[in-house]
């Protein structure tokens, strides 16, 4: 029976290996000249989503997903990843924000910030370890709320900065009212970024620390996710147009629904709490993480910077991630001794 006959549907068979490679060749221009109209399709259309959202997408997602990654391995497999994680980011933070404020003139030692609060994090979750006993509470400080290795940890921490920043004043000095203003931001940059950055060091070494840590952080990041989309469709009516133009109460809303249904469903299974706890939580995490949004904001637009730096694609810079979550992670640490 004859190959290629009259309503024979199948390829033809090539006749010989010349044939063969120029058959070979055509298909792999053609998967070529496919790879090429896709790619272009997938630029145009991130281009379009970058120009609508002020951000890369694409980039910031890809990033997202591997820092979700890295922060679930660190609490659920070894929580000591966990203080190396945040040490990080709060050495990162604490520097970014210390370049940021030179914009407006102000000189915070950025070496000496960033050392400070990089050895508070592990001198908090050291200290403050031993005390936790079988019901999570740190029953050997007189001050439960305010544990006193975490409190030592931070006054640390804004003491070295601002030491540093005094010796920094013998080589090259300033008048004293400049001085004083330095003084002043340098102790509010180890409050905000060391500060609240380790009560999650406090909350993670406590008796199933770190399922509260993660529930956080995942109601965090399903309000800033479902902000944004509810935003980005249905925004209409600014929150605060002078502080964050973009945020919208559209996007306020869509982040509550997130917040309520996804701190609901953790509650029973990570919090151990009874179900009317979930919307407490959540609402509580969408206060704190919107009020930490517009906080950075008003910093920003205060010192004159769009974003605290460009490390990180499509996120801009580490404290652009962290506003949220700074806060968040001291309510957390509040609604966890409450209902201890």
């Amino acid at each position: 029976m004859s190959e290629g006959g009259p309503g024979d549907a199948r390829p033809r068979r090539p006749r010989n290996t010349a044939e063969l490679q120029d058959q070979i060749r055509s298909t792999r221009g053609d998967i070529r000249d496919q790879v090429r109209h896709t790619r272009a399709q997938f630029d145009e259309a991130n281009a379009r989503l970058t120009a609508r959202s002020g951000r890369n997408l694409v980039g910031a997602v890809g990033l997202g997903v591997g820092l979700g990654a890295l922060l679930i391995v660190s609490l659920v497999i070894w929580k000591p990843l966990f203080v190396l994680l945040a040490m990080a980011l709060v050495g990162f933070g604490t520097s970014e924000l210390a370049v940021a404020v030179r914009t407006a003139g102000i000189r915070v030692p950025r070496v000496g910030a960033a050392i400070g609060g990089v050895l508070a994090i592990p001198a908090t979750y050291v200290s403050v370890l031993p005390a936790a006993d079988q019901t999570g509470r740190l029953h050997s400080l007189p001050v439960p709320l305010v544990p006193g290795g975490w409190l030592a940890a931070i006054v640390f921490a804004v003491a070295f900065a601002v030491v540093w920043r005094l010796v920094e004043q013998l080589v090259s000095p300033v008048p004293g009212r400049a001085l004083g203003r330095d003084v002043l931001v340098t102790t509010f940059v180890q409050l905000y970024v060391a500060g609240l950055g380790s009560t999650a060091v406090v909350l993670l070494s406590q008796q199933d620390g770190q399922w509260w840590t993660l529930s956080f952080v995942a109601v965090v990041v399903a309000s800033d996710i479902f902000a944004y989309v509810a935003g980005l469709r249905f925004g209409r009516h600014p929150m605060a147009p002078r502080i964050s133009p973009k945020k919208t109460w559209e996007g306020f809303a869509g982040a509550a629904v997130a917040t309520v249904v996804l701190a609901t469903a953790l509650t029973p299974w990570l919090l151990d709490r009874p179900l009317w706890f979930g919307p407490v939580f959540g609402a509580l995490i969408l206060v704190t993480g919107t009020l930490g949004d517009l906080g950075e904001s008003m910093i920003k637009r205060d010192i004159g910077v769009k974003d605290m730096s460009s490390w990180l694609p499509g996120h801009g810079g580490i404290l652009d991630r962290l506003d949220s979550i700074l806060p968040s992670a001291a309510a957390a640490l509040l609604l966890f001794f409450a209902t201890s």
